[in-house]
C-alpha cells in the first residue's frame, strides 16, 4: 500500500499543541509480504525513510493522530508503532517536541541555514562557498536584514488593492505595465537611461536577462563577446554555454581596454563601477566602445549592478543614455534591495524586442507579477528613493570604517575601488603569504572571504574582494576585527 501522509492541516493540531511535521510518501509493505499487518507495515516504512535518508535525523514526524487519519489507520495503530521505533532507536519523542527521527553515528541534521549559500549566491556574485560561516565579508551581496520589510508589505498592499484582475492572468512576457513605466521614469531620473517602457523587459535576474540576450546573439550568428578579464566568473560560463566565445579585455585605471575589441560581434561591461577593481570607465572609453558599435554593427550590454551606490564622486551616469540603439541596459533590484526578490531588467533596441521577448516567453512566460506589481508602487511612492538614500548612508559609514581600521591596524595593505559600491579591494603587499591559505586561515576562524583569483585572470595579483556591505549591522565589527586579525598574520 502506498500512501502520502499529509500533515499540513493546518486546523488539526499535533499532541504538542502545533500543526507540524513533514509530507511523508510511505510504502506500508516496502517490499515484504502482502499479509503483513498494519503496525509492522507502518513501522518497516519508517525504518526504511529513515535509512535511505529519504527523513533526515531530527525531522519532525506528523502527530499519531494526523498520521493515522492521512493513512486510514487508528491511532492506537501509528501509536504502538512510535512507540517501538522510539525504543529501538529510531525515533525521539519528548513531551512538547513531538516525534522526531534520532541521530545516528555518522549521520547528523542538517540545520536549515548551512544549506543556503553564503554572501549573495551566484547572483552577481562570486562562486558561493557552502557552509555558512558566523562571519562573511563575501562580496556581491547587500545587507538583507535592512530589507525595508514595513515599506515593501506596505506597497504590497496598496499595489494588490489597485491591480485589475486581469494583472493574476497570464501577462506580457515583458512584464507588468505597471513597473515598465515606474522602471522607466526611475531610470531616466537616477541613471540618464533613454528607453520607452515598450523596450524594457522584466527578468527573473540578472542570470536570466544575460541568458536571454546570449541566445538572441547566437541565434543572429553573433559567436564571439568580449568580457572585462576579472569580472562575475557565472557570467562568462553562462555566456559560453549559450555558445559563444568569450574574448577577455584588458583592465587598467580608465576601466576596459575597449581598443581590444577586435572582431567580436558584442561586448559586456560594467562602466559605473567594473567589478572587482571599482574604476569607472572613462569617458574617452565610453565614446569609443559607443563608436566602435555604431562603425559595426556591434551590440554593448552594461552591467549597472550597483549604480546607485556612490560616495565620494558625482554619479556615472548610464552608457545607454549614449546610443539607445545600440547597448542594452542591465538593472537590478539585487543590490538596492535584495536578491530574493528575482527582479531584474533589460532595455533592448527596437530591432531586437521580438526576438529577447520570444526567448523570455520560452524561459517562463513571464516574472512573478505581485512582486512586480510592489516594486511598481514601491518606486512610485517615493519609497524606493529613500531606502537607497538611507543604505547609502550605511553602507559609506561601513567603507569608512573599513578604510580606518586597516589603515591602523594593518598599514601594509593598499585599499581601493572605493569611490561607489558594496565592496573595496584590498592589495596585499609582494611579502604575503600565500593567498590560498589566507583564506583558508579566515575560514578557520569563521570568516568567509573572496580573492581576486576567482574572478578571472590569476596572474591579477594578490588581493581580496572585501564586500563589505553584506553583513547586518551587529556582526560587522566582528567581521572586522577577524579580518584584521588574519591580515596582521599573513602581512608581517
Amino acid at each position: 500500500m502506498n500512501a502520502r501522509a499529509n500533515s499540513g492541516h493546518r486546523d488539526q493540531p499535533s499532541e504538542s499543541g502545533r500543526a507540524g511535521g513533514y509530507d511523508l510518501l510511505l510504502d506500508l509493505a516496502v517490499g515484504r509480504d502482502r499479509r503483513v499487518g498494519a503496525r509492522a507495515g507502518l513501522e518497516a516504512a519508517l525504518r526504511e525513510a529513515v535509512r535511505d535518508g529519504r527523513l533526515a535525523p531530527g525531522t519532525l514526524l506528523p502527530s499519531s493522530r494526523t498520521l493515522a487519519r492521512d493513512l486510514g489507520l487508528a491511532r492506537n495503530t501509528v501509536a504502538d508503532a512510535y512507540g517501538q521505533l522510539v525504543a529501538e532507536g529510531w525515533l525521539t519523542a519528548r513531551q512538547g517536541s513531538g516525534t522526531r527521527v534520532a541521530a545516528r553515528q555518522g549521520v547528523t541534521a542538517v540545520p536549515a541555514a548551512a544549506a543556503a549559500p553564503r554572501g549573495g549566491g551566484t547572483e552577481h556574485g562570486m562562486v558561493p562557498d557552502p557552509v555558512r560561516l558566523p562571519y562573511s565579508l563575501w562580496p556581491g551581496s547587500p545587507d538583507v536584514s535592512a530589507f525595508p520589510r514595513a515599506a515593501w508589505s506596505a506597497a504590497a498592499r496598496r499595489a494588490l488593492t489597485a491591480a485589475p484582475s486581469e494583472a493574476f492572468g497570464y501577462s506580457d512576457p515583458r512584464g507588468r505595465p505597471e513597473l515598465r513605466e515606474a522602471l522607466a521614469a526611475y531610470l531616466a531620473r537616477v541613471r540618464g537611461v533613454r528607453v520607452d517602457p515598450e523596450l524594457l523587459v522584466i527578468c527573473t535576474g540578472f542570470v536570466q536577462a544575460i541568458g536571454l540576450l546570449a541566445r538572441v546573439l547566437y541565434a543572429r550568428g553573433g559567436r564571439r563577446i568580449a568580457v572585462e578579464e576579472l569580472g562575475f566568473p557565472d557570467t562568462r560560463t553562462l555566456l559560453r554555454v549559450s555558445g559563444l566565445k568569450t574574448v577577455p579585455l584588458a583592465l587598467d585605471a580608465d576601466g576596459a581596454r575597449v581598443d581590444g575589441l577586435g572582431d567580436a560581434d558584442a561586448v559586456l561591461l560594467t562602466p559605473a563601477h567594473q567589478f572587482p577593481t571599482g574604476v569607472p570607465l572613462s569617458p574617452e572609453r565610453r565614446t569609443a566602445v559607443v563608436d566602435w558599435a555604431r562603425a559595426t554593427g556591434g551590440l554593448v550590454i552594461e552591467d549597472d549592478y550597483d549604480g546607485e551606490f556612490r560616495y565620494d564622486r558625482q554619479p556615472v551616469g548610464a552608457l545607454q543614455g549614449l546610443a539607445p540603439e545600440h547597448v542594452v541596459y542591465a538593472g537590478t533590484a539585487s543590490k538596492s534591495l535584495a536578491p530574493g526578490l528575482r527582479l531584474a531588467w533589460i532595455t533592448v533596441p527596437p530591432h531586437l524586442r521580438d526576438a529577447v521577448v520570444r526567448e523570455k516567453r520560452m524561459a517562463d512566460h513571464h516574472s512573478p507579477v505581485i512582486d512586480q506589481l510592489t516594486l511598481a508602487e514601491f518606486i512610485g511612492s517615493g519609497a524606493h528613493d529613500r531606502h537607497v538614500r538611507r543604505m547609502r548612508l550605511r553602507y559609506r559609514a561601513r567603507r569608512d570604517r573599513l578604510v580606518a581600521t586597516l589603515g591602523e591596524r594593518v598599514p601594509s595593505v593598499r585599499v581601493s575601488g572605493i569611490a561607489a559600491g558594496l565592496h573595496a579591494v584590498v592589495e596585499l603587499p609582494p611579502a604575503a603569504g600565500p593567498l590560498d591559505a589566507l583564506v583558508a586561515r579566515a575560514r578557520e576562524r569563521g570568516l568567509a572571504l573572496g580573492d581576486v583569483d576567482l574572478l578571472g585572470a590569476p596572474e591579477s595579483g594578490t588581493a581580496l574582494v572585501i564586500g563589505y556591505a553584506t553583513p547586518p549591522d551587529h556582526a560587522f565589527g566582528g567581521a572586522l576585527d577577524l579580518l584584521c586579525e588574519v591580515l596582521a598574520e599573513f602581512c608581517r
